[in-house]
């Protein structure tokens, strides 16, 4: 989510916004091809790196979120996503974590797609998806200290996927409805991105789950 009220300037469209968003995810997949070079001791630093300049981009926003940094996090982001993908590839194949990307790819695009073309406002949605990733964060955390039985990990899962649409819809219905401050731009991109890769993440879970890859 972004708001506009804190930018001026020369507004946009979606013509703007995903090619940066395509580079973003180009990015991303050559972090992921570097991962596989990575020593394992460094995946935790890095990924308190992004951390943090996750949490500075939240507090930079009236700043500007620069391109630099938008393709620098993506790069990180996709290094830090490797162990999750061979995990992945080790429990349920290479074919299943394929068949996951298409499947993710193709959600996000429909859902991007229709929340586009039909330009329907879905602002309404703010406030549920606010609850549902706090209530994400709070099972993950229960998970951590009290592993959730199978039921409540399939339901995790599934509120996962769907909290991740739902900002799908809410992002692009903006961006179709209103255009973005072409400051904006770079914000808007790690949003749909951050979309993108959770939505992959709970995919993956949800065929782990079904192929009997992940433990309770």
């Amino acid at each position: 989510m972004y708001q506009t009220s804190s930018y001026s300037g020369r507004v946009v469209g979606i013509n703007k916004v995903l090619p940066m968003f395509f580079l973003s995810l180009l990015f991303a997949a050559i972090g992921t091809v570097v991962g596989t070079k990575v020593p394992p001791a460094m995946f935790l630093p890095l990924a308190v790196i992004e951390i943090g300049m996750l949490l500075a981009a939240m507090f930079l926003r009236k700043r500007r979120v620069g391109y630099t940094f938008l393709y620098v996090f993506t790069f990180i982001s996709g290094v830090t996503f490797y162990p999750v993908i061979g995990h992945y590839i080790a429990t349920i194949g290479a074919d299943m974590v394929m068949a996951a990307i298409a499947v993710t790819t193709f959600a996000y695009g429909v859902t991007a797609l229709y929340a586009y073309v039909s330009k329907a406002d879905f602002s309404f949605l703010g406030g549920f998806l606010m609850v549902g990733i706090f209530a994400l964060i709070g099972m993950a955390l229960w998970n951590l200290f009290f592993p959730l039985g199978s039921a409540m990990y399939l339901m995790f899962t599934m509120l996962g996927i769907f909290v991740f649409i739902g900002f799908t819809l809410y992002d692009i219905s903006n961006i179709a409805r209103h255009g973005v401050p072409e400051e904006a731009v770079p914000m808007v991109v790690l949003g749909l991105y951050l979309n993108f890769i959770n939505l992959l993440q709970f995919v993956l879970q949800l065929f782990g789950i079904n192929l009997g890859g992940d433990d309770d």
